[in-house]
Formats: structure tokens, C-alpha cells, sequence
């Protein structure tokens, strides 16, 4: 599959699994980034919040993740059927292979199943099972991580469905998944970019996408 590194795309993580709260809150990363940002178009009218950017190995912005709705929550007390109703976009620049910075490697290019990916192991970042021995977490997360791996490299086999939802007002093909955890769905966009996102308790049959306009709002 065609994606960047994998150890870059992780999100920061604290004990646990849930993301470290100060890797949120600052647009100085998405202000630098050469491609523009997706979120849920006006349609949307809860709440906005930043999440993270990730860069590649030549220290540019190449994807990253803004939120929607109730921020999502791995906590034991709400390991339950009530975990929030959210839904997280993915925007990936859209690059080919190309030469690294300093000219002594290729940087591999980013694809939807690259966005995909991103989205799949976002979503297993908020899905913790409650029930689950702490000691036995990071092996789960380990094997589920590699599964949204190999789904993502397979975006034409059976695990996936095709939905179409509005991009830019314009009506787009997306991959489509279903899991116990939530949803996922990957497609391109006609500006140049990737698009991935995941949520759960929110139906991704209503989304569309738009440009955002002012990052900052988001903050």
C-alpha cells in the first residue's frame, strides 16, 4: 500500500490509549500546511475542535484531524453503549513518490488507502474495551492496528462498501466500513487531497464535507 510512514501517522498516545490532550488545542501546525483542511460542511452545526497534524520525515505537514461533535473519551466509566456521538475528518496531502529533503531516500506517496488507514487506527485510539486487563491492551491495540493495516490496503474487498456523500457540494465516492467501534469511509477529493474519517453514535449516511474556510474556528 502507498502511505507514508507508519510511525509518523500514529497519534500521540498517553497510558492507556487515550491521545495527550496537549497534542490538541494549537493551529500553528494546520497555519503550515501547503494543502487545505476538510471538516463536515454547514450542514454541521455542533462542535468544532482540533485534534492533531502529523509530518513526514522532512518535517512537513501531511495529514491531520479535526473533530466534530462530543469529544470521544476511552475512560472506563463510559465503556459503555454511551461513548458519545462523534465524527473525526482526516485530510491527507496528496503526494507523490518523491525525493526526501535531503536527497538520500524516496518518501513514498500518500493514497486513500493511506487516509484509510489513518482513520481506521483513529478510531481504535477511542475504543478500548472496558473490559479489558490493562496489561493486555497494547497487544490488542498491536493486532487491531495491523487489521486496519491490511483493510486499508483492500479498499476493493469485501469488508468495504461504496457510499457517496457530498465533497464541495459535489456527490463522491467513498469506501465504507462498519465495525462493533464505529464507522470508517476514505475517498479523494477534486482538490487535491485525501479524505478519511471516523465517528460512532453519529450516522455517516448524513455527512458532507467542505473546505474549511478558518482553521482558527476550530481552535
Amino acid at each position: 500500500m502507498e502511505t507514508t510512514s507508519r510511525a509518523v501517522e500514529q497519534a500521540p498516545a498517553a497510558e492507556g490509549g487515550q491521545q495527550v490532550p496537549s497534542a490538541r488545542r494549537t493551529v500553528d501546525g494546520y497555519l503550515e500546511a501547503p494543502f487545505p483542511w476538510y471538516g463536515l460542511d454547514e450542514a454541521f452545526t455542533g462542535r468544532r475542535w482540533l485534534m492533531q497534524v502529523g509530518a513526514g520525515a522532512d518535517g512537513a505537514v501531511e495529514h491531520g484531524s479535526v473533530g466534530h461533535g462530543d469529544e470521544p473519551s476511552v475512560r472506563h466509566e463510559t465503556a459503555g453503549e454511551d461513548r458519545g456521538r462523534f465524527a473525526v475528518v482526516v485530510t491527507v496531502a496528496a503526494n507523490p513518490v518523491r525525493r526526501s529533503a535531503d536527497g538520500t531516500g524516496v518518501m513514498e506517496a500518500t493514497s486513500v488507502s493511506s487516509a484509510a488507514w489513518l482513520a481506521g487506527v483513529g478510531l481504535l485510539s477511542f475504543t478500548w474495551p472496558g473490559q479489558m486487563d490493562h496489561s493486555l491492551r497494547d497487544d490488542w491495540l498491536d493486532q487491531q492496528t495491523e487489521t486496519a493495516w491490511v483493510l486499508a490496503d483492500d479498499l476493493a474487498g469485501p469488508d468495504w462498501s461504496t457510499l457517496s456523500l457530498p465533497v464541495d457540494g459535489v456527490p463522491t465516492p467513498f469506501h465504507y466500513r462498519e465495525s462493533e467501534f464505529g464507522w470508517v469511509l476514505a475517498g479523494s477529493t477534486e482538490a487535491g487531497v485525501h479524505l478519511g474519517a471516523y465517528g460512532r453514535g453519529m450516522s455517516a449516511y448524513g455527512l458532507g464535507f467542505s473546505v474549511i474556510k478558518d482553521i482558527v474556528e476550530y481552535a
